[in-house]
């Protein structure tokens, strides 16, 4: 479940995208300014601090993580196993980001109204615990972010780079446990030819619901962004 050591690369990526980003390509008066960009994501998502959150909220005691078990996890009491039916990792999303000042050659914000799938997320309880089972599905994200935005275009159809770093707040919604708060911070970076980019995006999201019970789960998707921007 745990796959820290890849997502901790993407990161440094992304951070070092945002540091190394030279917004010196000269404004020359023929970087055209861009106002809106349109995307669509291609999402994988890991999970992050799983057992704490959602295992031990449905539980409601603290478990350890089992070792050559036919199950994921069982309670410090050994009364209650908890074993992972699915994590899906694959999702998608879209979203549209405003550039206010526009957006040619060097640094400027943009805010950012995107929609992403959440994981299918099942799990098999067997003892004691808060709730019976977990099935979450059909969980959807809508979110709402404020970042800055670095890059270095080229006049035309020249190759250029741009970075990011943002943090915002959302709502998750989910048709079996209706809707809940969520927060996060997102990093990345990419290259463009003209109004056309590709970039890769790491975001860290915490994300809440009050049904069944009052519980959160923490996602960290490595998007994929196909951008056009006009």
């Amino acid at each position: 479940m745990h796959r820290f050591g890849f997502v901790t690369r993407l990161c440094a990526v992304a951070i070092a995208a945002l540091a190394l980003a030279p917004a010196t390509a000269a404004a020359q008066g023929s970087v055209r300014r861009q106002w809106v960009s349109v995307s669509y994501d291609w999402l994988y998502t890991e999970p992050l601090h799983f057992k704490e959150h959602p295992v031990e909220d449905l539980v409601g005691r603290p478990v350890e993580e089992a070792q050559r078990q036919p199950f994921d996890y069982r309670s410090n009491d050994g009364l209650t196993t908890v074993d992972t039916i699915e994590f899906r990792r694959r999702g998608h999303g879209a979203g549209v980001t405003v550039y206010p000042l526009g957006f040619a050659t060097g640094v400027t914000f943009g805010v950012r109204v995107s929609y992403e799938t959440l994981p299918r997320i099942e799990l098999r309880i067997t003892g004691p615990a808060r709730v019976p089972g977990y099935v979450l599905e059909d969980a959807r994200a809508v979110d709402f972010s404020f970042g800055v935005f670095v890059a270095d275009r080229a006049p035309g159809w020249g190759l250029g780079s741009h970075a990011f770093i943002a943090g915002g707040v959302g709502r998750v919604r989910s048709e079996a446990f209706g809707r809940g708060p969520r927060y996060f911070g997102e990093g990345g970076g990419g290259i463009n030819v003209g109004p056309i980019g590709i970039q890769l995006a790491v975001k860290f999201a915490r994300n809440s619901l009050d049904e069944p019970i009052e519980h959160s789960f923490m996602t960290v998707p490595i998007t994929l962004r196909g951008t056009v921007s006009f």
